[in-house]
């Protein structure tokens, strides 16, 4: 791995600021036995490995310079936490990470869900939204970029 020169560390307080952090974790991959959930804190965490889409706007090749990087995505605040789609003690399951949204319930709470492929779902019963997203310092080159089909 080789230290990206870009890396992101980005806050959400907001379901507009979290709809970017969602633009950023689009398609990272994440292990289901890396979650972390700690009730007594109400901290949320999932480690993952995301694809850069950032550095792809300028460029005209598709795949040259396309890189993963090493990231974490953490929530403040959380009151509760529910995987469905996976089954229990399932560790091993690697999760796609399709968007991440905000529903409001009162004011400020609400529910965060991490919507993943496959129909697995985490939802995260929220105080408000406090969100951060880091990379962590390693990236590398992809081998592929994602792709999907648009009206399906």
């Amino acid at each position: 791995m080789t230290p990206s020169p870009h890396p992101v560390k980005m806050f959400a307080l907001d379901d507009e600021d979290l709809a970017v952090v969602s633009a950023h974790v689009q398609d990272a991959v994440a292990k289901v036995a890396d979650i972390r959930w700690s009730p007594a804190d109400g901290h949320f965490a999932i480690p993952m490995n995301r694809f850069a889409w950032e550095l792809t706007a300028d460029r005209k090749s598709r795949r040259r310079g396309d890189e993963r990087r090493r990231a974490v995505l953490s929530f403040a605040r959380v009151k509760r936490a529910q995987v469905t789609g996976v089954a229990p003690g399932d560790k091993e399951t690697v999760l796609s990470i399709l968007a991440v949204v905000f529903e409001e319930g009162e004011t400020p709470a609400g529910t965060i869900s991490i919507v993943c492929s496959g129909d697995v779902m985490i939802r995260l019963e929220v105080e408000c939204i406090e969100a951060q997203l880091t990379d962590l310092g390693g990236a590398w080159s992809a081998s592929m970029r994602p792709k999907h089909a648009v009206g399906r």
